[in-house]
């Protein structure tokens, strides 16, 4: 792993927290460890942590930017497909730890996946060095792609909350409501929700892709796409 941590531009003190944020659900459930072992808890913490970070760093380096360009630029940023190619640049998927079906059907290349370590890693580098370090972290993965990354990447939640914004105050509520398949392998369906009322169903291999999902089927409901 010494690897990864060159790569990432980061030493930890604590080596098991690393191995933590790139042990996948697969390995835990082949291996047949405690489901707490896998890298889920971590990316929670990251997902929370990255937003953190990459809001300041966005308000830093764009002074003259709007809040509504901020957003945007944010969920550019942290979408999954972009946190997957930060993730192939810095070879996680090399060191990943994988059950060996998941592995077989070429897991370490799956956006998802990809995506979840990376938020896994930050929430491990947060408990590992604190905010300071995450924040140089999260500089010098965003750096090179920062002013590139704005509309390339359709966020349809950020569409839907504006759309809602323009009627009402009230934010757009998503929530899991099912999850199916083994631990490695899940499906999860979104809900998102306002004002108490249901707006879309989606589905998706991990819960942000199953409320992205949501969020499409309620601006097709809308009629906004």
């Amino acid at each position: 792993m010494s690897d990864l941590q060159t790569n990432l531009g980061y030493t930890f003190s604590r080596h098991n927290l690393l191995k933590h944020a790139i042990t996948h659900s697969s390995f835990v459930h082949e291996q047949k460890l405690d489901a707490a072992q896998s890298n889920e808890r971590l990316e929670f913490l990251g997902d929370a942590v990255l937003q953190l970070c990459i809001s300041d760093f966005l308000y830093h380096r764009y002074p003259d930017m709007s809040e509504g360009d901020l957003t945007k630029k944010r969920a550019a940023l942290v979408c999954e497909p972009c946190l997957a190619e930060i993730a192939r640049r810095m070879g996680v998927g090399n060191f990943i730890l994988l059950g060996q079906g998941e592995a077989s059907e070429g897991g370490r290349g799956k956006d998802s996946i990809l995506s979840d370590a990376m938020e896994s890693i930050i929430g491990a580098v947060f408990l590992d060095g604190g905010i300071e370090e995450v924040r140089a972290l999260v500089q010098r993965l965003y750096e090179p792609i920062a002013d590139r990354a704005s509309k390339q990447t359709r966020d349809f939640k950020t569409t839907l909350q504006e759309i809602l914004q323009r009627k009402s105050r009230e934010t757009a509520v998503y929530s899991i409501i099912k999850e199916e398949g083994p631990a490695h392998k899940r499906i999860f369906t979104a809900q998102v929700r306002h004002r108490n009322r249901s707006l879309g169903k989606g589905t998706g291999a991990s819960k942000k892709s199953a409320e992205q999902d949501a969020a499409k089927k309620a601006l097709e409901r809308l009629k906004a796409l």
